[in-house]
């Protein structure tokens, strides 16, 4: 049987592989948050040998550092990126979760006073194989990774 590719290769740019399947749409509102003209290919729930099915991330013209990875990593943790040129994965790295969130998310706490100061929100990330919970720096409330998932 011959296999074929599910999303079109892409000359230059990064593959965001892994990501559980479900979670690729709120990458892909990461992605335009920052760069709203890239030019993004999205594979949903496709086959996957690991996990069953997974989601697929493909962002031509960007080559993704390990902070902008980082952003993606509280609905992808596992996820692989992959650096593509000349059609070629040239490095290749697991997003894994940082030790926090800076200026991503805004603090579910209403009344905490990155809401009403000129400050970039900051959640410290703690986990445990069940869930993560973050943090927040300012009021220092601590929240499970669910409200920030959409």
């Amino acid at each position: 049987m011959r296999e074929t590719m599910a999303v079109e290769a892409i000359e230059t740019g990064t593959v965001i592989d892994h990501i559980p399947a479900g979670q690729g749409l709120n990458i892909l509102a990461r992605i335009q948050a920052r760069n709203g003209q890239a030019r993004v290919t999205v594979g949903l729930n496709l086959p996957s040998k690991g996990s069953g099915q997974k989601d697929i991330i493909k962002v031509e013209g960007w080559l993704f550092s390990e902070q902008d990875a980082a952003e993606m990593a509280l609905y992808a943790p596992d996820a692989t990126v992959n650096i593509i040129e000349g059609y070629r994965v040239v490095t290749k790295f697991q997003i894994g979760l940082p030790a926090a969130f800076v200026g991503i998310f805004a603090c579910p706490n209403s009344n905490c006073i990155s809401h009403s100061e000129p400050v970039s929100s900051r959640f410290y990330v703690s986990s445990n194989p069940n869930q993560v919970q973050l943090r927040c720096h300012f009021c220092e409330r601590t929240f499970s990774d669910s409200l920030f998932k959409h």
